[in-house]
């Protein structure tokens, strides 16, 4: 026997080389921003985000409300792609800190307000629009009480309408409350995961490491009637006595014409255990773990029940027929062939081109990358690779994973085109439509409501910049991928069937009741495992809560996989018992139909859940978003159907030697 004695040193060098890069580097985090770490008195300026709301989903700039501004001007944060696409818009602000410093400070005093800044701050303050403010890359946290219990919310409002009043009133002075922990640079190597992945100070980062880190950024809002002319006498970051939240109707300050509002501001800094991978955990806080955990029982209970039914049709029904039919002789099978029944009847048809078969290639080779786009998304997600710090990360991730498979959506598309036909002519017109049918529905919706978005001057409007770098990145990189995935699929050997298709169709019995009725009913059943989820998913797209439950979300996705898989064979295997040979497209939609009931649950959920939802841009903006959806859901679960049954009906017929 001869050891690999030649291959340990390489080891051996390989990680030397990985402990000499540890000791050699600053630090390294994966993926993901620096940890700060700041000193007594360092200077920290907060951010703000769009000004968003639940009532009416269109976010505006925090500036186009009469807000006091930074001494050097208004400047735009770098943002991604997914940042741009979700709405944010992030500046800088006046808002400064001084680490460990407690201080009260006077911001500015506006001019007199105008018709038009009265009407706009009582519009936004009635439709419950939330100032985002961030801290080190943490959203600001306000924590109020409702019926003795402490709801966590992240920004604060714009202002607040008494019950029984027809007044409103700004809010003017925030109290911030900066949690810190103070780290202290230790001889040993410190290794944590949090919200950007792995940290590794290793000694030599004694005192660059040491100091202050934020892990906690809380608000109480107020509102304060200060008297201007003594105000207008104080400079930006001047001085002020503290103020005692909350204060009385008589001395809070009232949104109306001529009256100039004072903007002031204090801060506390305070000490915490919290260390600075567990900050995110406050935000991230589980609710309804019991109900995910429900909700994975259920499903298995469904796949369970249809597990069954597979086994059934495999062990009980198609082993026994085919068990049965080899132990004849031949003159026995050819009387038998004269009394099949069933399935067997339509081995000459079974195979035969479906209807539209272009249109099935585009959608299965589209399914397959969305369904690979969610796949690794999700396992990335789980892994925590997508931290909630990097904002916008996961929407920017999908779409990368979403280019570069089309070269996939491409190979799998035409090589069925080769199967359906027999030859590859006509494979270039099929990538091509792989590479537009999807992206040119989600960019007719989305320009629609782009054209909705500019009218009410939103920031969730997709800018023309923004256009051309989706367009670029879709025919510059989507269609040459895929294009390049669809001449692999010329290439590659096309699946033989293991029956010939007779020229003359057979003929399809009449049935009482039509096939699709059954169809679309079986698409119950994978909703019934996704619906739960989907409920947590809605809530934290339109309700601005954090989701950050991928683990569940990841066996939920295989459940669903699964589900989908034994709905479609078992539809189909019923389809074929019935002489029924057009399956082709019946298998695709018995799982596909599940995006159906994710609409109308959509549907349920905006007129149930979302009553607070005003207007009807609003309500356009909502639908177009669930119409993109429903229809990614259902290509992707129809694809996962339609390669399980057609490797099904192959595996079915292949054992079967009729002339």
């Amino acid at each position: 026997m001869v050891f690999p004695e030649r291959k340990m040193p390489g080891v051996c060098w390989v990680f030397l080389l990985l402990l000499l890069f540890a000791h050699i580097c600053d630090g390294f985090y994966l993926p993901g921003s620096y940890m700060h770490t700041y000193s007594t008195e360092d200077t920290i300026f907060a951010k703000v985000n769009s000004l968003t709301s639940i009532e009416t989903e269109l976010p505006f700039s925090y500036y186009s409300l009469p807000y006091c501004k930074p001494l050097g001007g208004v400047k735009k944060s770098a943002e991604n792609l997914g940042e741009l696409l979700m709405g944010d818009q992030i500046d800088n602000s006046p808002y400064r800190f001084r680490m460990t410093v407690n201080e009260s400070l006077y911001l500015c005093t506006t001019s007199p307000l105008n018709e038009h800044e009265v009407k706009l701050l009582k519009q936004r303050t009635r439709d419950l629009y939330q100032v985002n403010m961030i801290l080190d890359n943490l959203p600001v946290m306000r924590i109020a009480k409702q019926n003795g219990v402490n709801i966590q919310w992240t920004g604060f409002p714009v202002g607040y309408s008494p019950p029984n009043s027809n007044d409103d009133y700004i809010i003017n002075h925030l109290k911030f409350k900066v949690l810190v922990h103070e780290y202290e640079g230790s001889g040993a190597e410190t290794i944590g995961t949090g919200e950007d992945g792995m940290a590794v100070f290793p000694k030599a980062d004694k005192k660059k490491a040491s100091g202050f880190e934020i892990v906690g950024f809380e608000v109480v809002p107020c509102s304060v009637k200060y008297d201007p002319k003594a105000m207008t006498k104080l400079h930006m970051y001047d001085k002020v006595s503290s103020v005692n939240c909350p204060l009385g109707l008589g001395k809070s300050q009232i949104i109306r014409e001529r009256e100039r509002i004072s903007f002031t501001y204090e801060v506390e800094f305070v000490k915490s255990d919290i260390r600075w991978p567990s900050r995110w955990d406050a935000y991230l806080k589980m609710e309804g773990a019991r109900v995910h955990w429900f909700s994975i029982l259920n499903s298995l209970m469904v796949i369970t029940f249809l597990a069954g039914i597979v086994f059934v049709i495999f062990l009980r029904t198609v082993r026994r027929d085919l068990t049965r039919y080899e132990e004849l002789d031949k003159e026995a099978q050819a009387q038998m062939n004269e009394e099949l029944s069933g399935w067997k009847l339509v081995v000459g048809d079974v195979f035969r081109e479906p209807d539209c078969p272009k249109l099935l290639c585009v959608m299965i080779g589209d399914g397959v990358q969305i369904m690979g786009m969610a796949a690794v998304t999700i396992v990335f997600a789980a892994f925590g690779f997508m931290s909630p710090a990097s904002r916008g990360m996961l929407l920017t991730g999908m779409i990368i994973l979403y280019l570069f498979l089309g070269i996939v959506a491409g190979y799998v598309a035409v090589r069925l085109w080769r199967t359906l036909k027999g030859t590859s002519e006509g494979w270039r017109s099929v990538s091509w439509s792989v590479a537009c049918f999807f992206p040119g529905i989600v960019f007719v919706i989305l320009t629609v409501l782009n054209f909705i978005l500019w009218g009410s001057k939103s920031t969730g409007a997709i800018p023309i910049s923004l256009y051309f770098v989706l367009l670029s990145l879709w025919f510059c990189i989507s269609v040459p991928l895929t294009l390049i995935g669809g001449f692999i699929g010329t290439r590659a050997e096309a699946i033989q069937y293991p029956v010939r298709t007779n020229q003359i169709p057979r003929e399809i019995p009449a049935r009482k009741y039509p096939s699709w009725l059954l169809v679309l009913g079986a698409g119950t059943l994978p909703f019934g495992t996704l619906f739960i989820e989907l409920f947590f998913i809605l809530s934290s797209i339109w309700l601005g809560r954090f989701y950050y439950v991928f683990g569940f979300l990841l066996i939920v996705l295989l459940l669903l996989i699964i589900v989908c898989a034994e709905v479609s064979v078992v539809l189909t295997y019923m389809h074929l018992c019935v002489e029924d040979w057009r399956w082709w497209w019946k298998a695709f939609f018995a799982s596909g139909s599940v995006s159906l009931y994710v609409f109308l649950y959509s549907i349920n959920y905006l007129v149930f859940d979302l009553q607070s939802l005003s207007g009807p841009v609003s309500a356009i903006l909502y639908l177009g978003y669930s119409m993109i959806m429903a229809i990614a859901i259902m290509l992707s679960t129809g694809t996962i159907g339609f390669i399980t049954s057609f490797y099904f009906v192959h595996y079915l017929f292949s054992s079967v030697k009729i002339d």
